[in-house]
């Protein structure tokens, strides 16, 4: 049984074996695009549904592959990723036969999201966007707090000169989401406004500056500073590694002198 496991671990951390399975996530993804087209799906529907049936089965195949090869269930378990994968397959399994067709292909087209787990750059980038989850909250409360403050000031102001965009809270709050992407902002929002109050400029210059360019770019700085701290987690720098040995030295030294004194 030992070396059985051992076989399944090898074959696991294969190269072969990963860019198999992930030119399989390709052909997965490519047959699922294709049955979008309605021509081409009602005139090759019997084998779209076969190599559906046969990937599926390769990915079951590759999951216990996987499962045998880790050194017990609960160690297997403890890798999110593995879950994840397990919980898409056997989804696939379970709604195979379904009547409930979209909800079949909604977890067909998550198989496509096992690229994730299979490509180590890919994987490293969502745990450092999981990472930046707890930092995120503050930033969103700071983000909600702008954005009700200004939703209640454009209502009050602008509610009569523009009801479409500010004629309630939740209208407002809609506009301001737009307009802080900068879509179409200075002629399809402010520029009716500004002909009917030219004051009103104030209010869209300050709401752009603080929420596009000051908060939003928050997210990009905790993000960008959570990409870099977990590829110094994967690959630690030389520098890294030193500062490592450094402090791994005065805890040697620190305890040999309390064993002395």
């Amino acid at each position: 049984m030992n070396q059985f496991r051992q076989t399944c671990a090898r074959i696991s951390q294969h190269s072969l074996f990963i860019n198999v399975i992930i030119t399989l996530i390709i052909i997965n993804a490519i047959l699922i695009g294709i049955e979008t087209y309605t021509s081409v799906d009602s005139k090759y529907y019997q084998w779209l549904i076969l190599g559906d049936r046969l990937l599926l089965w390769i990915f079951t195949i590759e999951i216990l592959i996987r499962l045998f090869g880790s050194k017990s269930l609960k160690d297997f378990a403890k890798d999110p990723w593995n879950m994840f994968d397990f919980i898409i397959v056997a989804a696939g399994h379970i709604l195979v036969g379904s009547h409930y067709v979209t909800v079949l292909r909604v977890v067909r087209v998550l198989r496509v999201l096992r690229a994730v787990s299979i490509i180590p750059s890919l994987r490293k980038m969502v745990n450092a966007l999981i990472k930046t989850i707890p930092s995120m909250g503050t930033i969103l409360l700071l983000l909600g707090i702008f954005f009700y403050i200004y939703a209640v000031i454009g209502t009050m102001l602008f509610s009569t000169i523009a009801p479409e965009y500010f004629g309630q809270l939740h209208d407002s709050l809609l506009t301001l989401f737009q307009v802080i992407t900068l879509e179409s902002w200075a002629s399809g929002v402010m520029g009716p406004i500004l002909a009917e109050d030219p004051t009103s400029w104030w209010y869209f210059v300050t709401f752009i500056v603080i929420g596009a360019f000051v908060i939003i770019n928050l997210f990009v700085g905790v993000i960008v500073n959570n990409v870099e701290e977990a590829s110094r987690e994967e690959t630690p720098s030389p520098t890294d590694i030193k500062l490592a040995e450094v402090q791994q030295e005065l805890a040697e030294i620190k305890q040999l002198l309390k064993s002395k004194y």
